[in-house]
């Protein structure tokens, strides 16, 4: 799919210039294309001088250029913007905002008058690898080629599904929030290896590397996790004692439970 649309992005930080990379990488978009808007000087000259894109000081001249906008903003100024941005958005606009916890109805209260379209999306950081996940719920007004749009944005960055926006909390503490999680399975990993005498650089490359076979095994056979673990584990070997010890520290529930309070604490954000 090649998007013919000017593509703009109001807030140019790490997550902006992932999408950046991406559909660049995808071919969806030409360099020309692309605006986005930051700030930060010294921002928008990395930007420019190293994807080619056009930069802008001020929302507002990306608004005027482009029909389809990523809002790559902090959630908590989000309000100052849209204010900002508004006089200038149109029914023509497609809006997609990819700021944690604000619903949609936040940011379609605030836009009424436009009679824009918006889009919510709750990414995660491996975007920035171009390995992300992203939840996509559409707006009052979003139609199939809009949910089409930000598919094709978010599919350059990773795996992108579209949900109703009830389900986004549970997104956010799962996928929003798991490499958080994974990232703490890592190091407790690494950290196991060295206790047990292994070098800790020798132990980092080992674990990197377990850590995504394993989730590449799962992803391309199609197997339940339960099956390919079956595999591993032979009976009275290392594996199954090892997992013993997991079972009575109840890991499976603290992994539940850190889902669960993350969830939680989304939806409590999302009340404001």
């Amino acid at each position: 799919m090649r998007l013919e649309e000017q593509i703009g992005f109001v807030g140019g930080g790490k997550m902006a210039e992932a999408l950046v990379k991406g559909i660049l990488k995808a071919g969806l978009v030409d360099g020309g294309q692309v605006h986005v808007a930051d700030p930060e000087e010294a921002r928008r000259q990395l930007l420019a001088a190293t994807y080619g894109v056009a930069v802008h000081a001020d929302g507002r001249e990306v608004v005027a250029r482009c029909r389809v906008i990523v809002l790559a903003v902090k959630p908590q100024v989000m309000g100052p913007v849209l204010e900002s941005l508004a006089p200038g958005i149109t029914s023509s606009h497609l809006l997609i905002s990819i700021a944690a916890g604000l619903p949609l109805a936040f940011l379609e209260q605030r836009l009424a008058a436009t009679g824009c379209r918006v889009i919510r999306v709750m990414p995660n950081t491996p975007a920035l690898v171009l390995e992300g996940a992203a939840a996509i719920s559409g707006g009052q007004g979003v139609g199939r080629q809009d949910l089409d749009t930000a598919l094709a944005l978010f599919n350059a960055v990773g795996v992108a599904l579209v949900m109703d926006e009830k389900y986004l909390d549970a997104v956010t503490g799962l996928s929003g929030s798991g490499p958080a999680y994974v990232f703490s399975f890592l190091e407790a990993l690494i950290d196991a290896g060295v206790g047990v005498g292994l070098g800790r650089g020798d132990a980092e490359k080992l674990v990197v590397r377990t850590v995504i076979g394993a989730a590449r095994l799962m992803e391309e056979t199609g197997e339940h996790p339960a099956v390919l673990r079956a595999m591993v584990t032979s009976p009275g070997g290392t594996t199954i004692a090892g997992l013993q010890r997991m079972e009575r520290a109840g890991f499976q529930g603290i992994v539940m439970d850190a889902v669960q309070a993350a969830t939680e604490r989304s939806r409590e954000l999302g009340r404001g």
